[in-house]
């Protein structure tokens, strides 16, 4: 498979610049410049308030970062790695989707790879931490070549499609997976929370050429509260991705909204691919 990713600025607004990592990756600069982004056009109010109307479910959301020991991951062991994370699905009960893949710049000493997984419900994510299976999984393919695991888990909203929530079908094959986690500072009121995560809603909603599906919410995890806030957004296409985080509206937003109220933030993204069914 094939994985890119960038990360993204603490507090300041990014600009994408073409550097690469040892994997070939392509990755993001933080920088205070002037927009150089390419504007696009989002939806006007009417179309975004006519979205509200369509049926949604609660799902339940988890996203796994890790941090590879490199000297100690081989390619061969990498792949077992992301293989034994995504099949995992077949054999455990509750989960509805999952996503894994590896973080582009792996001389940056940060993230090296990332897990989604969807559920249902609440009690679904609580049995998958105590799954055997998944435990062993751990303990024999990730912990022995990561140090660091940081976990956040989500509750949200998706369209009440059978599509939607199980993402399957032709339009969830390939894309990139963005993930943007936020720790809101203490200052921040709870209706900066609210203004920044709505304004976040509101824009990714109003792009579907560009986004398949996105989900956010608050941070429930009580063991793991480095970060406050968390989403995940499917992008059609890494070009999709670069024209939304280059765009001005995109840039406007994390200025106006989340940069006065945002104490750390990260994001990062990987390439998805299709993969076959073989249970590891």
């Amino acid at each position: 498979m094939i994985h890119q990713a960038l990360a993204l600025p603490r507090l300041a607004h990014p600009f994408l610049t073409r550097g690469f990592g040892s994997n070939g990756g392509v990755f993001l600069h933080q920088s205070r410049t002037k927009n150089q982004g390419v504007a696009f056009s989002a939806a006007d109010d009417d179309r975004f308030a006519s979205s509200k109307s369509i049926q949604t479910r609660k799902v339940v959301e988890h996203v796994c970062l890790l941090k590879a020991k490199q000297s100690l991951l081989s390619e061969e062991k990498e792949k077992d790695m992301l293989d034994y994370l995504y099949t995992s699905q077949y054999q455990m009960r509750g989960i509805v989707a999952i996503s894994v893949g590896s973080i582009g710049d792996k001389s940056s000493g940060d993230f090296t790879h990332a897990l989604f997984v969807r559920f249902q419900r609440k009690e679904d994510l609580e049995m998958f931490y105590e799954n055997p299976l998944f435990l062993k999984v751990l303990n024999e393919h990730v912990t022995p070549f990561c140090h660091g695991l940081t976990n956040v888990d989500y509750e949200s909203e998706v369209e009440d499609d059978i599509l939607s929530i199980f993402r399957k079908g032709e339009e969830y094959n390939y894309g990139e997976e963005f993930v943007l986690l936020v720790t809101f500072a203490k200052n921040a009121s709870e209706k900066n929370i609210k203004d920044a995560m709505d304004s976040f809603a509101q824009l990714t909603s109003s792009l579907p050429s560009l986004i398949v599906q996105s989900t956010q919410g608050s941070n429930f995890n009580n063991s793991s509260k480095e970060f406050t806030h968390a989403a995940v957004v499917r992008f059609r296409s890494f070009d999709a991705m670069e024209i939304f985080v280059e765009g001005r509206e995109y840039k406007d937003m994390w200025r106006s909204q989340f940069e006065p109220f945002v104490e750390k933030s990260v994001a990062l993204h990987f390439s998805v691919d299709p993969v076959g069914t073989d249970v590891m």
